[in-house]
């Protein structure tokens, strides 16, 4: 970390970060990689957002160059070279079963649908740590030439699951040496799908541990061990949730990939013009990939956020007030239990779209730095001030949401700002089966549940902004992994057959294979000895 007394002497730059609390900077790409959450408990952010200088010119390139082209703004040559980060890229989206990558499909007017969900576990989040698996196995390799034994350094990835992080992670990681890898899921409250995706995944460095608690419960474990200086010393922590940067990073390319798919789909709509994307929003890390395109250069008009009746976010878009507020009761037990939902004494509200049952999105303070910034910068101080005042506001907000439940109302002027870029829809369980309902009836496309969140938003946008206006709604996931809600919605669609219209023969294999599942209590201490335990008997320690 670079001390106070050189900071006048750097130079900021895209391919240097800093984290949202202020107590680090100037920091390395692999170090944020491998560390996932800075030292003082913030997140990393470039310290410059880089202008994609002539972007326009990418329109045609495949998906792998077009990644090149954005992550090399965000990696520096002296780090990744440039034929290496290639390798890297090429690796990731090789193992994509759809040749565009993320196929961009029309669903009717000018509202088109990013599939997201053509990678190894079906999900949208493939998209990101294919290439950041390739990634820690890349950093370890070098670190480790011509080390043996103790001498190599070992990470241990622990993430926290809603359902398809999961997943995607131990696909990204299984096998890789010198890498462990431990899932934490809220026990009971994710699909049998999704569980079966994990923990039919036998390989000796895959470990998924079922929590007694929500998925916030694993997601504070989680951090709470990168927080813990003894975690971190004894096991050598690595991050795949989306506080780890990379992850943010790797999406912002399907934002510019999507754009130029429909500059090709659309006789209408040509490179240059403004576009609406809608996102389902539950931990913000793949929105904010598009607050990276949108700053980057990228005509985005509007980012719409989606949520469900976990609507967080959704308050903070109308009334300035970040709150948890928790929900308890009958009222409160919407979901089925056969897509991952339970009711919790925490006060999530369970819904049909399960992986956004969230009370606090952790990614919201990248954007909350963002915005302290911008505000701060109104002063006209100089740029090291600005971004000591930005951490400074983020640390007051995050310490207000922690001991007091939320915080808020905040500035008009810092309000006023996240409206120029974003607006914010909440869509309840009904008007999520009746999307899934009417796409079907209509154009016989089948959502799935989360991605049904999103549709309905963006044709409350398109009322809105006009139907002149292109809207693209990002996909999370393939149907099947969330048969209950699907088969709740199409009961009565006459010939809709599950199994043959909706579920992939991979997924029909699942039910018979054999299982591996660890369990814990909802204690961080406890999850960390169980980790601590696991990784001397896998090193033979």
């Amino acid at each position: 970390m670079a001390s106070a007394t050189d900071a006048p002497e750097r130079t900021p730059s895209s391919q240097t970060y800093l984290s949202t609390r202020g107590g680090d900077y100037g920091l390395s790409f692999e170090t944020v990689v491998l560390k996932g959450l800075a030292q003082d408990g913030g997140l990393f952010l470039p310290e410059v957002v880089p202008t994609a200088e002539g972007w326009e010119s990418w329109k045609d390139l495949p998906y792998a160059e077009l990644a090149h082209k954005i992550l090399s703004l965000y990696i520096s040559t002296d780090e990744i070279p440039s034929a290496d980060l290639k390798d890297i890229i090429d690796r990731s989206y090789a193992t994509f079963r759809a040749q565009e990558v993320t196929p961009l499909i029309h669903l009717k007017d000018n509202l088109y649908l990013l599939e997201l969900f053509h990678g190894p576990s079906y999900s949208f989040k493939d998209c990101a740590l294919q290439f950041l698996g390739n990634l820690f196995e890349y950093f370890l390799v070098r670190k480790n030439q011509g080390k043996e034994g103790k001498d190599r350094h070992h990470l241990t990835v622990v993430g926290a699951t809603s359902g398809d992080t999961g997943s995607a992670a131990i696909y990204g990681l299984r096998g890789k040496r010198d890498v462990s890898v431990f899932i934490l899921h809220p026990k009971g409250r994710i699909s049998p799908i999704q569980e079966k995706q994990m923990t039919t995944v036998l390989d000796d460095n895959v470990h998924n541990i079922a929590v007694t608690g929500t998925f916030d419960d694993c997601q504070d474990i989680v951090k709470a061990m990168f927080a813990d200086p003894d975690a971190n010393a004894a096991l050598k922590l690595g991050a795949v949730n989306s506080i780890n940067f990379a992850r943010i990073l790797a999406q912002i390319v399907y934002y510019f990939h999507s754009y130029f798919a429909l500059a090709k789909a659309s006789s209408s709509f040509k490179v240059g013009d403004k576009v609406r994307m809608v996102v389902p929003t539950g931990n913000f890390g793949d929105i904010l990939a598009g607050y990276f395109a949108r700053r980057m250069g990228l005509p985005i008009e509007k980012l719409v956020i989606a949520t469900n009746e976990n609507d967080i976010l959704d308050r903070f878009w109308k009334t300035g007030r970040y709150e948890k507020k928790p929900v308890h009761g009958p009222g409160t037990e919407n979901g089925l239990a056969v897509d991952g939902a339970k009711a919790d004494p925490s006060g999530v509200r369970e819904t049909l779209s399960p992986a956004m049952d969230i009370l606090v999105s952790s990614n919201f303070e990248r954007l909350l730095w963002f915005l302290a910034y911008e505000f701060a910068a109104t002063t006209g101080m100089d740029d090291e001030w600005t971004k000591k005042q930005a951490g400074q506001e983020v640390e007051v907000w995050l310490s207000d949401l922690k001991n007091k439940g939320g915080f808020g109302p905040v500035y008009k002027d810092v309000l006023e700002s996240a409206r120029r870029t974003f607006e914010s829809e909440r869509v309840t369980d009904s008007q999520t089966l009746e999307t899934i309902k009417k796409f079907y009836k209509d154009i016989g496309y089948v959502l799935d549940p989360h991605t049904a969140v999103g549709v309905a938003a963006a044709e409350r946008s398109i009322e809105r902004a006009g139907s002149e206006v292109p809207h693209i709604s990002l996909s999370t996931a393939h149907p099947a992994k969330f048969a209950g809600a699907v088969s709740e919605a199409l009961k009565d669609a006459e010939g809709f057959d599950f199994e043959k219209t909706v579920l992939p023969e991979e997924f029909v294999e699942l039910a018979k294979k054999e299982t591996r599942l660890l369990e814990a209590e909802n204690s961080w201490v406890a999850v960390r000895e169980l980790v601590k335990k696991q990784i001397a008997h896998d090193l033979g320690l």
